[in-house]
């Protein structure tokens, strides 16, 4: 009887465990070589252009058993940008657009992650041209599987459409139709695949960030304080 009690005790203590490792979050660093990061707008309210950031890097905090405690960091070169004209690229790198010797980094940290049917919504700031916004992408999580030389691989998809002029990109030209040279909305598109590293401790969701005028009403708050 205490040999039943004990193998009892025992696989109810492994179970536990097991759902405690489970639990942890396991980090994928994103594989650029097998991962996009494309944008298009419509031009002379004809046709939409494409491009492409060509440098990023990223990592995504993947929990299995608890998707609402994955997070995702990731970082974009401005000046990898490419729309296979050099011309348009180097205006779009210039002070009419993204000026990346000013801002040379795109960033976006989600703040929450969560279903939304089969797919999820991610929601986080991004940060670009100086300024940051709160977004929303629609992510779709493709599946996980191992390369031919052992590593675990997660894909993700995801779309969003920015406005441009909401982080003060506001070149532009108006048509004698009233046409726009360039759109001001920006479809962006993701195709993000991931090489696991490690299991590990996910970092901290950031606290929401207080916006310019709240900052400025607490440091006055504080000064009052002091006086």
């Amino acid at each position: 009887m205490r040999n039943s009690s004990y193998i009892i005790s025992s696989i109810t203590a492994l179970c536990l465990a097991g759902g405690s490792l489970m639990a942890q979050p396991a980090e994928y660093e994103i594989d650029p070589v097998h991962s996009a990061v494309e944008f298009s707008v419509r031009h002379l309210g004809l046709s939409n252009v494409k491009g492409k950031f060509k440098k990023f890097s990223g990592t995504i905090w993947y929990n299995e058993s608890d998707i609402k405690q994955s997070s995702v960091t990731v970082t974009i070169d401005a000046a990898s940008i490419d729309t296979a004209e050099p011309k348009r690229d180097e205006h779009l790198r210039s002070q009419d657009f993204f000026e990346v010797a000013k801002y040379p980094d795109i960033r976006f940290r989600s703040t929450s992650i969560a279903p939304l049917g089969d797919k999820y919504m991610v929601k986080g700031y991004l940060t670009m041209h100086g300024t940051t916004k709160e977004v929303e992408i629609e992510a779709v999580l493709v599946g996980k599987t191992k390369d031919p030389w052992g590593n675990e691989r997660l894909g993700v998809e995801g779309k969003t459409t920015l406005n441009r002029q909401d982080f003060g990109i506001n070149y532009n030209k108006v048509l004698d139709n009233g046409a726009l040279i360039i759109s001001n909305d920006v479809k962006v598109e993701l195709n993000i695949q991931a090489i696991r590293k490690t299991a590990a401790i996910a970092p901290e969701k950031p606290v929401k960030e207080a916006k310019p005028a709240e900052t400025e009403k607490a440091q006055a708050k504080d000064e009052r304080k002091d006086q």
